[in-house]
């Protein structure tokens, strides 16, 4: 019986979901996700609502954003990080959150 379910398989090479190619319902309930934010945002969007969610929900908050964030940083062309004491870490998340929304 191995025998014949191995050859069952080899019938099926191939007829899956080529690779690279997106799953079609995780796309399309990610963008659902995104629309969803957008709307709950009001006129400051998906920012906006992340906002409300940063304060009323900090734990999921700060699980998503280590999901997000790199897992390793560096500094300009590869230097070592440099830390700014004069820039407070609200007014840097700040700026980060901008230049991540002007990319999009």
């Amino acid at each position: 019986m191995a025998i014949k379910k191995e050859a069952e398989n080899l019938t099926n090479r191939g007829r899956g979901r080529p690779k690279g190619v997106r799953n079609k319902n995780t796309t399309i309930l990610k963008d659902a996700l995104l629309i969803a934010a957008e709307k709950a945002g009001g006129k400051e969007g998906v920012i906006g609502y992340l906002t409300v969610q940063a304060k009323e929900n900090p734990s999921a908050f700060m699980s998503l954003l280590g999901k997000v964030l790199p897992l390793q940083i560096t500094g300009k062309d590869g230097e070592a990080i440099k830390v700014d004491a004069t820039v407070s870490p609200a007014t840097r998340v700040r700026e980060m959150v901008k230049q991540i929304a002007e990319r999009h």
